[in-house]
């Protein structure tokens, strides 16, 4: 079969007329496509942990606002290390890749990227990864390569069980223990208690995405919470948005927050609100937008810290 040569309409998730397609050379567009630089949200979602927890350890300590270098280290971070990722996640699921429609676009299933350089491309990707982490201190580093072990996990799991997305929260929001380790060198309770709610916040969105590919998974023997809850997703959905909304308030007040942010959190629960009440699982589209929607809620949540932080320095009350 022929393979197609527009490969603007080969990635069916990808926004219309995003900077890779219009921008990117024809070259290395590929490889802007399996590292998802097309698709940014994964790498907000994995960014905003990170971003939250650094606030919250920079507010605990009275800082005015969070430490900048630190912020960007985290940007660039966890965009090439989501990309990392993502190479890796689809060279292990090439095979299920080309068989579900719409993945099957994706460089490696496409045959536009070999198995061979998009191994070199993500090693390439996870060496500047390495670069980012290694400027921070010694336990950071060191937590940091702990989440390795569930990365390399993660893609297998939807083979074993219908919780994979349970695993994804627990890689996907290790950056809720990086920011605050890299303030303190060490844990406490407040990062523990935001990873904890990041996980359920990722259990919640990412059940929402897998209902764009249920059909299809459950003809490859392939497992997800869509698949387990059917038709209770709304009402689960719900528990995991609220039970993490309630973590990331505890968070808060172990780390000593103020007003401003429990507005922020309280407006980032009308959207989270939004969403269960508006979700239509049968419906792809509607799916798509409600996962996109939160990076609305990484918004929200960063700039009360933010708000938090410079209003309470000004105050004089942190």
């Amino acid at each position: 079969m022929q393979r197609p040569t527009d490969t603007t309409a080969l990635i069916a998730d990808a926004s219309p007329g995003n900077w890779v397609d219009r921008h990117a050379p024809e070259a290395v567009r590929p490889y802007l496509q399996l590292a998802r630089f097309d698709r940014p949200i994964g790498a907000w979602l994995l960014l905003f942990p990170c971003w939250w927890s650094l606030a919250l350890a920079e507010l605990a300590r009275g800082r005015p606002h969070p430490d900048l270098w630190y912020l960007l280290l985290f940007a660039i971070g966890a965009f090439v290390m989501r990309g990392a990722g993502c190479t890796y996640n689809d060279i292990v699921d090439r095979d299920y890749d080309g068989r579900v429609a719409r993945t099957a676009g994706r460089p490696i299933p496409s045959g536009r990227v070999s198995v061979v350089n998009a191994l070199l491309f993500g090693i390439v990707l996870s060496l500047a990864g390495l670069a980012v982490l290694v400027q921070f201190n010694a336990f950071t580093i060191q937590l940091g390569i702990a989440s390795l072990g569930l990365v390399a996990i993660y893609p297998f799991m939807k083979r074993v069980t219908f919780w994979p997305q349970a695993v994804l929260g627990l890689t996907f929001k290790w950056g809720a223990l990086l920011g605050w380790s890299a303030v303190y060198g060490e844990l406490a309770a407040a990062p523990l208690v935001l990873y904890l709610g990041c996980v359920l916040w990722t259990i919640g969105y990412d059940t929402i995405y897998a209902h764009q590919d249920k059909e299809d998974d459950a003809l490859l023997g392939l497992r997800s919470t869509a698949l387990r809850l059917g038709e209770a997703t709304q009402r689960w959905v719900a528990g995991f948005y609220a039970a993490a909304a309630a973590l990331w308030a505890v968070a808060g007040v172990l780390a000593g927050a103020h007003l401003i942010f429990f507005t922020a959190l309280a407006l980032v629960g009308v959207q989270l609100a939004w969403q269960v009440a508006t979700l239509d699982t049968a419906d792809p589209a509607n799916c798509l937008r409600r996962f996109r929607s939160n990076r609305d809620v990484g918004w929200a949540l960063f700039l009360g810290l933010i708000a938090d932080m410079a209003i309470s320095a000004l105050a004089g009350l942190a």
